[in-house]
Protein backbone atom coordinates (compact mmCIF):
# COMPACT_ATOMS: atom_id res chain seq x y z
CA UNK A 1 0.00 0.00 0.00
CA UNK A 2 2.44 2.85 -0.95
CA UNK A 3 3.50 4.32 -4.38
CA UNK A 4 6.45 5.55 -5.91
CA UNK A 5 10.11 5.42 -5.55
CA UNK A 6 12.60 7.04 -7.75
CA UNK A 7 16.33 5.83 -9.17
CA UNK A 8 19.09 6.43 -6.71
CA UNK A 9 21.74 4.34 -8.14
CA UNK A 10 22.15 0.35 -9.38
CA UNK A 11 20.43 -1.99 -7.47
CA UNK A 12 22.89 -4.28 -5.27
CA UNK A 13 24.47 -7.66 -7.24
CA UNK A 14 23.05 -11.02 -6.75
CA UNK A 15 25.07 -13.26 -5.02
CA UNK A 16 25.32 -15.28 -7.57
CA UNK A 17 24.18 -15.58 -11.71
CA UNK A 18 20.22 -17.15 -11.48
CA UNK A 19 19.61 -19.90 -13.96
CA UNK A 20 16.57 -21.58 -15.69
CA UNK A 21 16.12 -24.97 -13.17
CA UNK A 22 17.75 -27.89 -14.11
CA UNK A 23 18.40 -31.25 -11.81
CA UNK A 24 18.27 -30.91 -7.95
CA UNK A 25 21.41 -29.66 -6.65
CA UNK A 26 22.97 -31.69 -3.89
CA UNK A 27 22.20 -30.75 -0.17
CA UNK A 28 25.95 -28.92 0.00
CA UNK A 29 24.98 -26.54 -2.61
CA UNK A 30 20.99 -25.70 -0.81
CA UNK A 31 22.30 -25.07 2.60
CA UNK A 32 23.71 -26.87 5.27
CA UNK A 33 20.97 -28.83 7.33
CA UNK A 34 23.10 -30.35 10.14
CA UNK A 35 22.02 -33.12 11.83
CA UNK A 36 18.45 -33.12 11.48
CA UNK A 37 17.85 -35.91 9.43
CA UNK A 38 19.37 -38.45 12.11
CA UNK A 39 16.95 -37.21 15.40
CA UNK A 40 15.16 -40.44 15.07
CA UNK A 41 18.26 -42.60 15.03
CA UNK A 42 19.62 -41.13 18.03
CA UNK A 43 22.32 -38.92 16.11
CA UNK A 44 24.07 -35.84 17.62
CA UNK A 45 22.39 -32.54 16.46
CA UNK A 46 24.43 -30.72 14.56
CA UNK A 47 25.39 -27.56 14.85
CA UNK A 48 22.99 -24.90 14.06
CA UNK A 49 23.70 -21.99 11.43
CA UNK A 50 24.73 -18.73 11.96
CA UNK A 51 24.76 -15.47 9.80
CA UNK A 52 27.09 -17.18 7.27
CA UNK A 53 24.95 -19.95 6.55
CA UNK A 54 23.18 -18.25 3.69
CA UNK A 55 26.18 -16.44 2.05
CA UNK A 56 28.08 -19.86 1.09
CA UNK A 57 28.98 -20.58 -2.34
CA UNK A 58 28.82 -16.52 -3.05
CA UNK A 59 29.94 -15.73 -6.46
CA UNK A 60 31.58 -12.36 -7.58
CA UNK A 61 28.46 -9.34 -8.11
CA UNK A 62 27.46 -9.65 -12.01
CA UNK A 63 28.58 -7.02 -14.27
CA UNK A 64 26.74 -4.66 -17.16
CA UNK A 65 23.56 -6.04 -18.15
CA UNK A 66 23.49 -9.17 -15.54
CA UNK A 67 23.10 -6.57 -12.67
CA UNK A 68 20.13 -4.96 -13.87
CA UNK A 69 17.88 -8.26 -15.29
CA UNK A 70 14.95 -5.26 -15.16
CA UNK A 71 15.97 -4.06 -18.07
CA UNK A 72 16.48 -7.26 -20.00
CA UNK A 73 13.75 -7.50 -23.27
CA UNK A 74 10.50 -10.07 -22.14
CA UNK A 75 7.87 -11.50 -24.27
CA UNK A 76 5.55 -8.94 -23.12
CA UNK A 77 7.90 -6.29 -24.02
CA UNK A 78 8.42 -6.97 -27.71
CA UNK A 79 7.01 -5.09 -30.69
CA UNK A 80 3.57 -5.53 -31.68
CA UNK A 81 3.73 -8.39 -28.88
CA UNK A 82 0.07 -8.61 -26.84
CA UNK A 83 0.22 -7.43 -23.21
CA UNK A 84 0.26 -10.11 -21.08
CA UNK A 85 -2.01 -10.18 -17.85
CA UNK A 86 -1.02 -11.13 -14.32
CA UNK A 87 -3.05 -12.00 -11.47
CA UNK A 88 -0.67 -11.42 -7.75
CA UNK A 89 -2.24 -13.06 -4.65
CA UNK A 90 -1.06 -12.20 -1.25
CA UNK A 91 -0.66 -14.38 1.39
CA UNK A 92 1.58 -13.29 5.13
CA UNK A 93 2.62 -10.18 6.72
CA UNK A 94 2.61 -6.70 5.58
CA UNK A 95 6.63 -7.04 3.69
CA UNK A 96 4.40 -9.29 1.38
CA UNK A 97 2.17 -6.67 0.31
CA UNK A 98 5.05 -4.63 0.20
CA UNK A 99 6.64 -7.28 -1.99
CA UNK A 100 3.51 -7.60 -4.39
CA UNK A 101 3.39 -3.71 -5.26
CA UNK A 102 7.26 -4.03 -6.28
CA UNK A 103 6.71 -6.94 -8.73
CA UNK A 104 3.87 -5.10 -10.21
CA UNK A 105 5.71 -2.40 -10.42
CA UNK A 106 7.91 -4.31 -12.07
CA UNK A 107 6.00 -5.93 -14.54
CA UNK A 108 4.20 -3.08 -15.61
CA UNK A 109 7.08 -1.54 -16.64
CA UNK A 110 7.83 -4.21 -18.65
CA UNK A 111 4.42 -4.22 -20.61
CA UNK A 112 2.39 -6.57 -18.31
CA UNK A 113 -1.27 -5.49 -17.28
CA UNK A 114 -3.27 -6.94 -14.28
CA UNK A 115 -6.40 -8.26 -13.36
CA UNK A 116 -8.18 -8.80 -10.91
CA UNK A 117 -9.93 -12.07 -12.42
CA UNK A 118 -7.91 -14.95 -11.94
CA UNK A 119 -9.37 -16.76 -15.21
CA UNK A 120 -8.30 -13.69 -17.38
CA UNK A 121 -4.96 -14.31 -16.36
CA UNK A 122 -1.88 -15.28 -18.43
CA UNK A 123 0.34 -15.28 -15.72
CA UNK A 124 -0.61 -15.94 -12.01
CA UNK A 125 1.95 -14.93 -9.31
CA UNK A 126 1.69 -16.32 -5.29
CA UNK A 127 3.61 -14.09 -3.16
CA UNK A 128 3.67 -16.29 0.01
CA UNK A 129 4.92 -16.58 3.50
CA UNK A 130 7.39 -18.92 5.36
CA UNK A 131 6.66 -17.61 9.29
CA UNK A 132 4.56 -21.29 9.75
CA UNK A 133 3.79 -24.53 8.68
CA UNK A 134 0.02 -23.31 8.04
CA UNK A 135 0.95 -20.46 5.51
CA UNK A 136 3.39 -22.41 3.28
CA UNK A 137 -0.29 -25.23 3.44
CA UNK A 138 -2.13 -22.53 2.27
CA UNK A 139 0.01 -22.42 -0.56
CA UNK A 140 -0.23 -25.88 -1.46
CA UNK A 141 -3.94 -25.67 -1.33
CA UNK A 142 -3.64 -22.99 -3.94
CA UNK A 143 -1.61 -24.94 -5.77
CA UNK A 144 -4.23 -27.60 -6.09
CA UNK A 145 -7.12 -24.83 -7.36
CA UNK A 146 -4.36 -24.09 -9.91
CA UNK A 147 -3.59 -27.10 -11.32
CA UNK A 148 -7.36 -27.42 -12.32
CA UNK A 149 -7.43 -23.97 -13.88
CA UNK A 150 -4.25 -24.97 -16.06
CA UNK A 151 -5.52 -28.00 -17.05
CA UNK A 152 -8.90 -26.29 -18.48
CA UNK A 153 -6.88 -23.23 -20.46
CA UNK A 154 -7.68 -23.69 -23.71
CA UNK A 155 -4.40 -24.58 -26.49
CA UNK A 156 -5.81 -21.55 -28.51
CA UNK A 157 -4.69 -19.31 -25.40
CA UNK A 158 -1.37 -18.33 -24.37
CA UNK A 159 -0.30 -21.13 -21.99
CA UNK A 160 -0.89 -20.44 -18.36
CA UNK A 161 2.34 -19.68 -16.31
CA UNK A 162 2.08 -20.07 -12.58
CA UNK A 163 5.08 -18.60 -10.19
CA UNK A 164 5.62 -18.66 -6.23
CA UNK A 165 7.30 -15.62 -5.10
CA UNK A 166 9.00 -14.42 -1.88
CA UNK A 167 9.78 -16.31 1.46
CA UNK A 168 8.80 -19.89 0.37
CA UNK A 169 10.42 -19.84 -3.00
CA UNK A 170 13.50 -18.66 -1.15
CA UNK A 171 12.96 -21.55 1.57
CA UNK A 172 11.52 -24.52 -0.57
CA UNK A 173 12.96 -23.99 -4.32
CA UNK A 174 13.00 -27.31 -5.42
CA UNK A 175 9.95 -28.89 -3.65
CA UNK A 176 8.11 -26.14 -5.70
CA UNK A 177 9.86 -26.68 -9.01
CA UNK A 178 9.89 -30.94 -8.64
CA UNK A 179 6.32 -31.24 -6.97
CA UNK A 180 4.08 -32.22 -9.34
CA UNK A 181 5.83 -30.01 -12.10
CA UNK A 182 2.69 -27.10 -11.71
CA UNK A 183 5.11 -23.97 -11.01
CA UNK A 184 6.85 -22.62 -13.81
CA UNK A 185 9.05 -19.85 -12.04
CA UNK A 186 10.38 -19.32 -8.20
CA UNK A 187 11.71 -15.76 -7.00
CA UNK A 188 12.86 -15.34 -3.67
CA UNK A 189 12.31 -11.85 -2.17
CA UNK A 190 15.61 -10.61 -3.67
CA UNK A 191 14.71 -11.55 -7.30
CA UNK A 192 11.91 -9.47 -8.19
CA UNK A 193 13.93 -7.35 -10.84
CA UNK A 194 14.71 -10.74 -12.32
CA UNK A 195 10.99 -11.56 -13.42
CA UNK A 196 10.88 -10.65 -16.49
CA UNK A 197 13.57 -12.70 -17.52
CA UNK A 198 12.13 -15.74 -15.22
CA UNK A 199 8.79 -15.33 -17.73
CA UNK A 200 10.37 -15.34 -20.68
CA UNK A 201 12.39 -18.06 -20.10
CA UNK A 202 8.77 -19.84 -19.08
CA UNK A 203 7.53 -18.96 -21.90
CA UNK A 204 10.77 -21.00 -24.03
CA UNK A 205 9.11 -24.10 -22.21
CA UNK A 206 11.45 -24.32 -18.94
CA UNK A 207 11.26 -23.68 -15.34
CA UNK A 208 12.92 -20.88 -13.89
CA UNK A 209 14.35 -19.95 -10.56
CA UNK A 210 16.05 -16.74 -9.10
CA UNK A 211 15.81 -17.68 -5.06
CA UNK A 212 19.75 -16.02 -4.53
CA UNK A 213 20.18 -13.34 -1.49
CA UNK A 214 21.40 -9.95 -1.90
CA UNK A 215 23.75 -7.32 0.47
CA UNK A 216 22.25 -4.92 -1.30
CA UNK A 217 18.91 -4.93 -2.84
CA UNK A 218 16.58 -2.70 -1.21
CA UNK A 219 14.06 -1.59 -4.11
CA UNK A 220 15.13 1.31 -3.24
CA UNK A 221 14.62 2.84 -7.17
CA UNK A 222 11.52 0.92 -7.73
CA UNK A 223 8.58 2.77 -7.51
CA UNK A 224 5.78 0.69 -6.36
CA UNK A 225 2.27 0.74 -7.26
CA UNK A 226 -0.34 1.52 -4.48
CA UNK A 227 -2.51 -0.72 -4.47
CA UNK A 228 -5.08 0.30 -0.88
CA UNK A 229 -8.23 1.20 -1.33
CA UNK A 230 -9.08 4.66 -0.60
CA UNK A 231 -5.28 5.65 -0.40
CA UNK A 232 -5.85 7.22 2.99
CA UNK A 233 -3.08 4.77 4.48
CA UNK A 234 0.16 3.74 3.19
CA UNK A 235 3.34 1.49 4.16
CA UNK A 236 6.96 2.51 3.25
CA UNK A 237 9.56 -0.12 3.35
CA UNK A 238 12.40 1.08 4.87
CA UNK A 239 14.41 -2.14 5.10
CA UNK A 240 14.93 -5.41 4.45
CA UNK A 241 16.55 -8.49 6.25
CA UNK A 242 16.87 -9.77 9.93
CA UNK A 243 20.05 -9.87 11.85
CA UNK A 244 19.21 -11.16 15.36
CA UNK A 245 18.55 -15.31 14.36
CA UNK A 246 16.54 -15.66 17.03
CA UNK A 247 15.91 -19.75 17.55
CA UNK A 248 12.78 -20.31 16.46
CA UNK A 249 12.54 -17.36 13.08
CA UNK A 250 13.53 -18.12 9.38
CA UNK A 251 13.09 -14.94 8.42
CA UNK A 252 17.09 -13.99 8.17
CA UNK A 253 17.33 -17.33 5.87
CA UNK A 254 14.25 -16.19 3.89
CA UNK A 255 15.18 -12.70 3.53
CA UNK A 256 18.99 -12.92 4.13
CA UNK A 257 20.82 -9.57 6.15
CA UNK A 258 20.00 -6.16 7.06
CA UNK A 259 19.67 -3.62 4.76
CA UNK A 260 18.62 -0.17 4.60
CA UNK A 261 17.49 1.88 2.20
CA UNK A 262 19.27 5.77 1.58
CA UNK A 263 17.22 8.23 3.85
CA UNK A 264 17.48 10.72 1.07
CA UNK A 265 14.93 8.25 -1.06
CA UNK A 266 12.55 7.08 2.01
CA UNK A 267 12.15 11.06 2.41
CA UNK A 268 11.32 11.30 -1.39
CA UNK A 269 8.63 8.34 -0.90
CA UNK A 270 6.97 10.03 1.78
CA UNK A 271 6.94 12.93 0.33
CA UNK A 272 5.16 11.98 -3.13
CA UNK A 273 2.37 9.74 -0.48
CA UNK A 274 1.55 13.44 1.48
CA UNK A 275 1.44 15.08 -1.89
CA UNK A 276 -1.21 12.17 -3.22
CA UNK A 277 -2.91 12.60 0.24
CA UNK A 278 -2.23 9.72 1.94
CA UNK A 279 -2.80 10.85 5.67
CA UNK A 280 -0.76 7.98 7.66
CA UNK A 281 2.11 6.30 6.57
CA UNK A 282 3.38 3.02 8.38
CA UNK A 283 7.47 2.48 8.20
CA UNK A 284 7.94 -0.98 7.54
CA UNK A 285 10.70 -3.68 7.80
CA UNK A 286 11.88 -6.71 9.51
CA UNK A 287 13.46 -5.33 12.17
CA UNK A 288 12.40 -1.64 11.80
CA UNK A 289 14.43 0.52 14.44
CA UNK A 290 17.60 -1.32 13.49
CA UNK A 291 17.40 1.61 10.35
CA UNK A 292 21.34 2.16 9.67
CA UNK A 293 21.46 4.24 6.48
CA UNK A 294 25.24 3.70 4.94
CA UNK A 295 24.76 5.44 1.87
CA UNK A 296 27.11 8.04 2.12
CA UNK A 297 30.86 8.20 3.28
CA UNK A 298 29.97 10.77 5.93
CA UNK A 299 27.13 8.78 7.52
CA UNK A 300 29.92 6.17 8.53
CA UNK A 301 31.99 7.85 11.66
CA UNK A 302 28.72 7.66 13.79
CA UNK A 303 28.96 6.08 16.98
CA UNK A 304 26.67 2.58 17.67
CA UNK A 305 23.30 3.66 19.55
CA UNK A 306 22.86 2.33 22.94
CA UNK A 307 20.47 -0.87 22.99
CA UNK A 308 17.73 -0.58 25.70
CA UNK A 309 18.47 -1.32 29.09
CA UNK A 310 19.27 -5.01 29.91
CA UNK A 311 19.32 -6.10 25.67
CA UNK A 312 21.86 -7.88 24.09
CA UNK A 313 22.26 -8.85 20.27
CA UNK A 314 24.38 -12.52 19.03
CA UNK A 315 26.46 -9.44 17.08
CA UNK A 316 28.85 -6.98 17.94
CA UNK A 317 27.55 -3.57 17.61
CA UNK A 318 27.15 -1.52 14.22
CA UNK A 319 28.89 1.67 14.32
CA UNK A 320 28.14 4.60 11.71
CA UNK A 321 25.50 5.31 9.63
CA UNK A 322 22.12 7.46 10.04
CA UNK A 323 20.03 5.85 12.55
CA UNK A 324 16.22 5.57 13.19
CA UNK A 325 15.78 8.30 15.56
CA UNK A 326 17.43 10.90 12.69
CA UNK A 327 14.63 8.74 10.14
CA UNK A 328 12.08 8.96 12.39
CA UNK A 329 12.18 12.81 12.48
CA UNK A 330 13.06 13.81 9.26
CA UNK A 331 9.83 11.64 8.29
CA UNK A 332 7.41 13.35 10.92
CA UNK A 333 8.27 16.93 9.79
CA UNK A 334 7.46 16.31 5.97
CA UNK A 335 3.46 16.62 6.52
CA UNK A 336 2.22 18.01 10.16
CA UNK A 337 -1.07 16.63 9.32
CA UNK A 338 0.30 13.18 8.19
CA UNK A 339 0.49 10.10 11.02
CA UNK A 340 3.61 8.20 11.49
CA UNK A 341 4.02 4.39 12.35
CA UNK A 342 6.23 2.11 12.52
CA UNK A 343 6.71 -1.79 12.42
CA UNK A 344 7.80 -4.55 12.95
CA UNK A 345 10.53 -3.09 15.75
CA UNK A 346 12.63 -4.90 18.11
CA UNK A 347 12.91 -4.25 21.99
CA UNK A 348 16.21 -3.87 22.37
CA UNK A 349 16.41 -0.90 19.64
CA UNK A 350 14.74 1.51 21.75
CA UNK A 351 17.11 4.42 23.11
CA UNK A 352 15.61 7.18 24.68
CA UNK A 353 15.99 9.72 21.38
CA UNK A 354 13.35 7.47 19.87
CA UNK A 355 11.18 7.70 22.81
CA UNK A 356 11.22 11.35 23.32
CA UNK A 357 10.74 11.51 19.73
CA UNK A 358 7.85 10.07 19.70
CA UNK A 359 6.15 12.38 23.12
CA UNK A 360 7.67 15.17 21.75
CA UNK A 361 5.69 14.80 17.73
CA UNK A 362 1.64 14.76 17.79
CA UNK A 363 2.09 13.65 14.19
CA UNK A 364 4.22 10.38 15.24
CA UNK A 365 1.40 8.00 16.97
CA UNK A 366 1.74 6.75 20.43
CA UNK A 367 1.49 3.56 19.95
CA UNK A 368 4.45 0.75 20.18
CA UNK A 369 5.08 -2.89 19.12
CA UNK A 370 6.94 -4.52 22.03
CA UNK A 371 7.36 -8.29 20.27
CA UNK A 372 8.01 -10.52 23.63
CA UNK A 373 7.39 -13.71 22.32
CA UNK A 374 7.70 -15.35 26.03
CA UNK A 375 6.88 -14.52 29.46
CA UNK A 376 9.61 -16.93 30.76
CA UNK A 377 13.31 -16.07 30.86
CA UNK A 378 14.20 -19.36 30.42
CA UNK A 379 12.01 -19.79 27.07
CA UNK A 380 13.88 -16.26 25.97
CA UNK A 381 16.98 -17.58 26.38
CA UNK A 382 16.42 -20.74 24.04
CA UNK A 383 14.50 -18.21 21.89
CA UNK A 384 17.82 -16.33 22.13
CA UNK A 385 16.31 -13.24 22.54
CA UNK A 386 18.88 -11.54 24.32
CA UNK A 387 16.65 -10.39 27.29
CA UNK A 388 14.86 -11.71 30.25
CA UNK A 389 11.59 -11.05 31.70
CA UNK A 390 12.75 -8.27 34.13
CA UNK A 391 14.53 -6.33 31.37
CA UNK A 392 11.38 -6.36 28.97
CA UNK A 393 9.14 -5.38 32.07
CA UNK A 394 11.40 -2.91 32.80
CA UNK A 395 11.82 -1.61 29.40
CA UNK A 396 7.56 -1.83 29.27
CA UNK A 397 7.62 0.53 32.47
CA UNK A 398 10.33 3.07 31.39
CA UNK A 399 8.02 3.29 27.71
CA UNK A 400 5.14 4.36 29.58
CA UNK A 401 6.82 6.69 31.79
CA UNK A 402 8.35 8.21 28.55
CA UNK A 403 5.11 8.27 26.70
CA UNK A 404 1.47 8.99 28.82
CA UNK A 405 -0.94 6.84 27.60
CA UNK A 406 0.86 5.15 25.02
CA UNK A 407 -1.03 2.07 23.33
CA UNK A 408 1.17 -1.43 23.07
CA UNK A 409 1.03 -4.61 21.35
CA UNK A 410 2.98 -7.66 21.14
CA UNK A 411 3.56 -11.49 19.81
CA UNK A 412 3.86 -14.50 21.93
CA UNK A 413 4.28 -17.85 20.41
CA UNK A 414 2.83 -20.42 22.57
CA UNK A 415 4.75 -24.12 22.77
CA UNK A 416 8.10 -23.12 22.09
CA UNK A 417 10.74 -26.37 22.14
CA UNK A 418 10.95 -27.13 26.01
CA UNK A 419 8.57 -24.96 26.88
CA UNK A 420 6.89 -26.31 30.33
CA UNK A 421 4.15 -25.11 32.58
CA UNK A 422 5.35 -23.29 34.75
CA UNK A 423 6.81 -21.14 31.80
CA UNK A 424 3.24 -21.06 30.15
CA UNK A 425 2.54 -19.53 33.32
CA UNK A 426 5.07 -17.21 33.37
CA UNK A 427 3.50 -16.08 29.87
CA UNK A 428 0.15 -15.77 30.91
CA UNK A 429 1.10 -13.48 34.36
CA UNK A 430 2.94 -10.96 31.31
CA UNK A 431 -0.24 -11.07 29.54
CA UNK A 432 -1.66 -9.95 32.59
CA UNK A 433 0.52 -7.28 34.24
CA UNK A 434 1.03 -5.64 30.74
CA UNK A 435 -1.99 -5.52 29.64
CA UNK A 436 -1.27 -5.01 25.91
CA UNK A 437 -4.37 -3.35 23.77
CA UNK A 438 -3.60 -5.46 20.60
CA UNK A 439 -2.06 -8.96 20.52
CA UNK A 440 -0.74 -11.31 18.00
CA UNK A 441 -0.27 -14.69 19.24
CA UNK A 442 0.27 -18.22 17.25
CA UNK A 443 1.31 -21.98 17.96
CA UNK A 444 5.15 -22.43 17.42
CA UNK A 445 5.93 -23.97 14.25
CA UNK A 446 9.56 -25.27 13.21
CA UNK A 447 10.94 -24.12 10.57
CA UNK A 448 13.99 -26.25 8.94
CA UNK A 449 17.18 -24.13 8.82
CA UNK A 450 16.87 -22.35 12.24
CA UNK A 451 18.77 -23.04 14.74
CA UNK A 452 15.87 -24.50 16.83
CA UNK A 453 15.03 -27.16 13.81
CA UNK A 454 19.03 -27.90 14.23
CA UNK A 455 19.29 -27.53 18.02
CA UNK A 456 16.22 -28.41 20.25
CA UNK A 457 13.52 -30.61 19.78
CA UNK A 458 10.30 -29.36 19.18
CA UNK A 459 8.94 -31.48 22.02
CA UNK A 460 5.54 -30.11 23.02
CA UNK A 461 2.38 -32.29 21.37
CA UNK A 462 0.42 -30.33 19.38
CA UNK A 463 -2.62 -30.18 21.58
CA UNK A 464 -1.20 -29.07 24.76
CA UNK A 465 0.50 -25.99 22.25
CA UNK A 466 -3.13 -25.81 21.02
CA UNK A 467 -4.48 -25.33 24.27
CA UNK A 468 -2.20 -22.85 25.72
CA UNK A 469 -2.80 -20.95 22.79
CA UNK A 470 -6.36 -20.91 23.34
CA UNK A 471 -5.36 -19.71 26.99
CA UNK A 472 -2.75 -16.74 25.88
CA UNK A 473 -5.78 -15.60 23.92
CA UNK A 474 -8.46 -15.58 26.25
CA UNK A 475 -6.03 -13.98 29.20
CA UNK A 476 -5.26 -11.11 25.87
CA UNK A 477 -9.07 -10.62 25.20
CA UNK A 478 -9.70 -9.97 29.20
CA UNK A 479 -6.98 -7.72 29.83
CA UNK A 480 -7.56 -5.36 26.29
CA UNK A 481 -10.93 -5.52 27.18
CA UNK A 482 -10.31 -4.09 30.28
CA UNK A 483 -8.05 -1.21 28.85
CA UNK A 484 -9.69 -0.41 25.85
CA UNK A 485 -13.03 0.54 28.35
CA UNK A 486 -10.59 2.52 30.09
CA UNK A 487 -11.38 4.86 27.16
CA UNK A 488 -15.14 4.93 27.34
CA UNK A 489 -16.31 8.13 28.05
CA UNK A 490 -13.12 9.99 26.49
CA UNK A 491 -12.64 11.02 23.13
CA UNK A 492 -10.15 9.56 20.60
CA UNK A 493 -8.83 11.36 17.86
CA UNK A 494 -9.96 9.03 14.80
CA UNK A 495 -8.51 9.08 11.14
CA UNK A 496 -11.45 7.88 8.89
CA UNK A 497 -10.69 4.86 6.62
CA UNK A 498 -14.46 4.42 4.96
CA UNK A 499 -17.59 1.96 5.63
CA UNK A 500 -17.41 0.05 8.09
CA UNK A 501 -18.15 -3.71 6.91
CA UNK A 502 -20.89 -4.75 9.02
CA UNK A 503 -23.26 -1.61 8.43
CA UNK A 504 -23.20 1.13 5.76
CA UNK A 505 -24.62 3.44 7.74
CA UNK A 506 -21.15 3.26 10.03
CA UNK A 507 -17.80 4.44 9.27
CA UNK A 508 -14.38 2.50 10.97
CA UNK A 509 -11.55 4.34 11.63
CA UNK A 510 -8.43 3.81 13.71
CA UNK A 511 -7.27 5.83 16.92
CA UNK A 512 -3.82 6.85 17.79
CA UNK A 513 -3.52 3.70 19.60
CA UNK A 514 -4.12 1.45 16.04
CA UNK A 515 -7.30 0.50 17.86
CA UNK A 516 -10.34 0.03 15.40
CA UNK A 517 -13.29 2.57 16.14
CA UNK A 518 -16.84 2.64 14.86
CA UNK A 519 -19.17 5.36 14.56
CA UNK A 520 -22.51 6.77 12.97
CA UNK A 521 -22.19 8.18 9.46
CA UNK A 522 -23.71 11.54 10.73
CA UNK A 523 -23.29 15.01 9.87
CA UNK A 524 -21.48 17.04 12.30
CA UNK A 525 -19.57 20.49 12.66
CA UNK A 526 -15.84 21.16 11.28
CA UNK A 527 -13.59 22.42 14.18
CA UNK A 528 -12.58 25.23 11.77
CA UNK A 529 -15.99 26.53 10.69
CA UNK A 530 -18.60 25.28 13.28
CA UNK A 531 -21.24 26.99 10.75
CA UNK A 532 -20.42 24.36 8.74
CA UNK A 533 -22.24 20.39 8.71
CA UNK A 534 -20.23 17.99 7.12
CA UNK A 535 -19.79 13.98 6.64
CA UNK A 536 -16.96 12.32 7.30
CA UNK A 537 -14.56 11.07 4.12
CA UNK A 538 -12.29 8.84 4.34
CA UNK A 539 -8.94 11.07 4.91
CA UNK A 540 -10.97 13.50 7.47
CA UNK A 541 -9.87 13.17 10.95
CA UNK A 542 -12.64 13.10 13.34
CA UNK A 543 -13.17 13.35 17.22
CA UNK A 544 -15.29 10.35 18.64
CA UNK A 545 -16.40 9.78 22.27
CA UNK A 546 -16.43 6.55 23.23
CA UNK A 547 -19.30 4.68 24.43
CA UNK A 548 -18.51 1.01 24.68
CA UNK A 549 -15.43 -0.94 23.88
CA UNK A 550 -14.45 -4.70 23.56
CA UNK A 551 -10.89 -6.14 22.97
CA UNK A 552 -10.55 -5.12 19.38
CA UNK A 553 -13.22 -2.48 18.89
CA UNK A 554 -14.47 0.61 20.27
CA UNK A 555 -17.99 2.18 19.41
CA UNK A 556 -18.68 6.28 19.70
CA UNK A 557 -20.89 8.86 18.72
CA UNK A 558 -18.98 11.48 16.40
CA UNK A 559 -18.57 15.08 17.42
CA UNK A 560 -16.32 17.14 14.83
CA UNK A 561 -14.28 16.98 12.22
CA UNK A 562 -10.93 18.47 12.58
CA UNK A 563 -7.24 18.40 12.04
CA UNK A 564 -3.83 16.43 13.87
CA UNK A 565 -2.53 19.78 14.52
CA UNK A 566 -5.41 21.47 15.68
CA UNK A 567 -6.58 18.08 18.12
CA UNK A 568 -2.70 18.48 19.41
CA UNK A 569 -3.20 22.09 20.05
CA UNK A 570 -6.88 21.83 22.64
CA UNK A 571 -4.67 18.89 24.29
Amino acid sequence: MRPWRRALGAAGPFLAAATAAGPPRPAAARGARGGAGERGRGAALAAGPDLRHFLRGAAAPPAGPEARPEQRPCAAAGPGAAPRTVYLETYGCQMNVNDTEIAWAILQKHGYTRTKALEEADVILLVTCSVREKAEQAIWNRLQHLKALKARRHQARLPLHIGILGCMAERLKEKILHREKLVDIVAGPDAYRDLPRLLAVADSGQQAANVLLSLEETYADVLPVQTSAGGTTAFVSIMRGCDNMCSYCIVPFTRGRERSRPIASILQEVKMLSDQGVKEVTLLGQNVNSFRDMSEVHFHSAAAPVLSRGFSTVYKAKPGGLRFAHLLDQVSRIDPEMRIRFTSPHPKDFPDEVLQLIQERHNICKQLHLPAQSGSTRVLEAMRRGYTREAYLELVHHVRDSIPGVSLSSDFIAGFCGETEEDHQQTVSLLREVRYNVGFLFAYSMRQKTRAYHRLQDDVPADIKQRRLEELITVFREEASRANRAMVGHSQLVLVEGPSKRSTSELCGRNDGNIKVIFPDAEIEDAADCKALVRAQPGDYVLVKVTSASSQTLKGVLLCRTTLSHSAACR
